[in-house]
Parts: C-alpha cells; sequence; structure tokens
C-alpha cells in the first residue's frame, strides 16, 4: 500500500509545477547564476599568451589537461578568470572538516549549532583564500616557466594571483547563493554544469576520431556501451538501502490508548554521495596541475610526480582508491550520518530498534551497520572512478574520460530532481491545507445560530 507522499507524487504533472510559483522562482535563480559561471570561464586572465596555450592544452587533454577541464568547465584550457574553479574551496573543507574532527575547539564549535556552523563556514573561507593564494601563485610561476606568459614578471604573477583568487572567492559565493536561494547544492551543481559543458565537444572529438580511423568502430561501441552500463549501475547503487526498523511504544493522551507504530531508518548503501569521489579528485590535482604548467622547466622532483601521480599512473590509481574509501568513511560519519545524534534523536522520540537497547547500545549497533554497508558503498565508489580510467589508458582513448565525472553528473541529477519533487510535495500539501481549511469555514455555523450541545 503506497503512502500519501508516493501517491502525490506519483500524481505529480506539469499543472503542478506550474502552480509552484517558489520553485520556479528557485530554478529561474539557479539557471541565471549557472549562466553567470559559464560567462566567467570565457574571460581570459591577463597576460596569457593564448596561441601558446592553446597549443599546450591540446597536447594535454587526454592526461592532467582533461582532468583539469573536467573540474573548471574548460576555464584552465581558455586561462579564464574561474581557472582554479571550485577546487581550493572543496580542499578547505576537507581541511577544516578533518580539523574539526580530531581538535577540540573546533569540535566545541561543532556542537553550538547554528552559530557554531557560521563560524566554522568562515574558518573554511580564511583556508579558502590561504590555498587559492598558493595554489595562484604556483600557477602563474607554472606559467612563466612553460613560456606560456606574454610579459612574465612581478606584475604578471600579482595580476594573476588577484585575478584567479578573486575568481574562486565569486564562485564560492554563487554555489552559496544557489544553496540558499536555488535548488540543489551550489557546489556540486557548478561542477556538474562544468562537465556537462565539455560533453558536446569531447563526443565530436570521440566520433571524429573514429572517422579517422584512429579509433576502431567496435571501441566506440563498447565505450558507448560501458558509459551507459556504468549510469545505470550508479543509479541501482544510489538508490540502494539498508531499512532498519523502528518500532515506537504505546502511548496514552488523556483517556485515550493509542497502539505504537513503527518504521523504518533507511541507510543509504554510499551515504557520502559524490563528495568523496570531488575531495580525492581535487587534492590529487594540485602536485600535477604545477608540474604540468610548468613544461620542461620541471625538477627531477616534480617530473617525478608527473610521472607516476598522472592520471592512469598505478600510484595514481592507488592513492586514488586509498582517499576514496577514506574519505567515504570520513564524510559519513562526521557529515551524512552520525551514529550518536541518531541514536539521541530515536530516544528523544520514544523510539527503539526491537532487540537493541535505546542509547549507547543503538549508537554502538547503528555504527556496527553502517560500518559494514560502508564496505560496499566504497567499494563501488572506487570502481566507479577507477575503472573508466583504466579502460581509457588500455583504448588509448584521445580524450579525458573519468567515472568521477559519470558519477557527479548521475548524483547531482538524482539530488536535484529529489529536491525539485520534494518542493513540489511540500506545495502540493499547502493546497490541501487551505482547501481544508475553506471548506472548515464554509461548514461553520453562522453567527448567532444555535449553539449544538
Amino acid at each position: 500500500m503506497a503512502s500519501a507522499a508516493e501517491q502525490m507524487a506519483a500524481n505529480m504533472s506539469w499543472g503542478a509545477f506550474g502552480k509552484a510559483t517558489e520553485l520556479k522562482q528557485r530554478i529561474l535563480f539557479t539557471l541565471g547564476l549557472l549562466i553567470v559561471y559559464r560567462v566567467g570561464t570565457y574571460i581570459p586572465v591577463p597576460g596569457i599568451d593564448g596561441n601558446e596555450l592553446r597549443a599546450f592544452m591540446d597536447q594535454a587533454a587526454t592526461g592532467i589537461g582533461g582532468v583539469l577541464n573536467m573540474f573548471t568547465g574548460g576555464a584552465i584550457s581558455r586561462m579564464g578568470i574561474f581557472a582554479l574553479g571550485i577546487m581550493p574551496y572543496i580542499s578547505a573543507s576537507i581541511i577544516v572538516q578533518l580539523l574539526a574532527a580530531m581538535w577540540a575547539p573546533l569540535q566545541q564549535l561543532k556542537k553550538e549549532g547554528e552559530q557554531g556552523r557560521k563560524k566554522i563556514n568562515q574558518y573554511t573561507r580564511y583556508g579558502t583564500v590561504l590555498l587559492a593564494t598558493f595554489q595562484a601563485y604556483g600557477l602563474a610561476v607554472s606559467l612563466e616557466s612553460g613560456g606560456l606568459a606574454t610579459d612574465p614578471g612581478w606584475f604578471f604573477r600579482i595580476a594573476c594571483v588577484i585575478t584567479l583568487v578573486g575568481g574562486t572567492m565569486f564562485l564560492m559565493w554563487l554555489g552559496e547563493q544557489i544553496t540558499a536561494r536555488g535548488i540543489g547544492n551550489g557546489i556540486s551543481l557548478i561542477i556538474f554544469v562544468g562537465i556537462i559543458a565539455e560533453v558536446p565537444a569531447a563526443l565530436a572529438q570521440f566520433f571524429a576520431s573514429g572517422r579517422s580511423g584512429a579509433i576502431s568502430v567496435p571501441v566506440i561501441i563498447g565505450v558507448l556501451l560501458m558509459v551507459a552500463l556504468t549510469i545505470i549501475f550508479v543509479v541501482f547503487m544510489e538508490r540502494s538501502l539498508r531499512k532498519i526498523h523502528i518500532q515506537y511504544p504505546r502511548r496514552q493522551v488523556g483517556m485515550k490508548v493509542y497502539d505504537g507504530g513503527s518504521s523504518h531508518l533507511p541507510i543509504k548503501v554510499n551515504p557520502a554521495g559524490v563528495i568523496p569521489a570531488i575531495f580525492a579528485s581535487s587534492l590529487l590535482l594540485l602536485p600535477t596541475t604545477l608540474a604540468t604548467f610548468s613544461h620542461s622547466q620541471t625538477g627531477p622532483v616534480m617530473s617525478t610526480i608527473l610521472a607516476y601521480f598522472g592520471p592512469g599512473q598505478p600510484l595514481y590509481l592507488l592513492f586514488m582508491t586509498a582517499m576514496v574509501v577514506f574519505f567515504t568513511y570520513f564524510y559519513t560519519f562526521n557529515v551524512a550520518f552520525k551514529p550518536e545524534d541518531v541514536a539521541d534523536n530515536l530516544k528523544n522520540q520514544n523510539g527503539f530498534i526491537p532487540g537493541i537497547r535505546p542509547g549507547k547500545r543503538t549508537e554502538e549497533y547503528l555504527e556496527y551497520v553502517v560500518n559494514r554497508v560502508l564496505v560496499l558503498g566504497s567499494a563501488y565508489l572506487a570502481v566507479v572512478v577507477l575503472f573508466p580510467e583504466i579502460l581509457r589508458n588500455q583504448l588509448a582513448i584521445p580524450f579525458y574520460f573519468g567515472g568521477t565525472s559519470v558519477l557527479i553528473v548521475v548524483s547531482v541529477t538524482m539530488d536535484t530532481i529529489q529536491q525539485i519533487q520534494s518542493h513540489l510535495l511540500a506545495h502540493q500539501y499547502e493546497g490541501l491545507i487551505e482547501k481544508s481549511n475553506l471548506r472548515g469555514k464554509k461548514r461553520s455555523p453562522k453567527k448567532g445560530g444555535p449553539a449544538r450541545r
């Protein structure tokens, strides 16, 4: 028997969408800010030799250049003002969340509710400025070393740092505005739009390689099938749940006794979503970015880093796997699903898991279940992220194609659609409440009429 919410969700139509004025405003607001982001990727940083940069990025398109293009929406290939993308903000978030899990003052801030969260966000912004400044300066020096600057020197470095840091901070603000006043997660949507924007050019290049004979027809068909199967697999795993039965005892209100109800606590196979893949990719991008743009001027250390930590290399795959597994567990237990908080909420609502005592025992049981569910969840994320990387290198596909991009596109699409459905359901509930109030007023007795006893 479907619940009332499920029945309402099944009956949702374009007519219901047309009546949801607030939802339409949120969607238009989100689209407007994403268009601003796309326009910014075409505004170049001053002092860049466009021809040299184009030639260099054509050579690096199958390696780190393709990875950077994926996360920056092509801004790095044009050296636009958003060339650093949102990655400094993500890296700063990783550092602050790691510190919040280990450092007592930040742990105390997390317990202070909304005020503590605002303070932690402020520290994250400060960290973003520091990381973006460091990365922008390293990128400016690397561009000079690679001969991609028209007028090398301190003026170019300062202009490059100011422009790139300002672009990153503006992107961070855009993401926060989308999350607060738009629809979906702003940071994830910015990365999502950057990936989608590069898909048509990548497909055109892929099919052009097939027409020229560089790639055989079976390989083209195999890659398309692999993408379709990966999308199906990601959708299936993202919708997979481990349900824990929750029981509520009988309760007495006045003279009436209400029977205890039951429900389920859903635990996703991948509670962390796409965050672990984004975190892991962002941490691996910094050394390879600097090594790549410094071109032939790299020293032995940076050359070794580029050789072993480039996309598709064994150490790159090993570190990517380790970081995906680590961030899956870390993000789940510190942000997405906290067993202690869930156990406290159940205890406050008089709910309990049959056979498990409320409180500490429930927390231990939830931690036990989530730990084992995450074995499957982290393995799934690692396979989706790494399998296309290995296959792409084996088949020598002439453009970057990674599992992280597929995972981001599918996960963000599902999350955004779910938020739209939630807004539509809320709008329908408001409509039902208004109708019931109107009916109640019509049925109410007239003033001065006999009162019923």
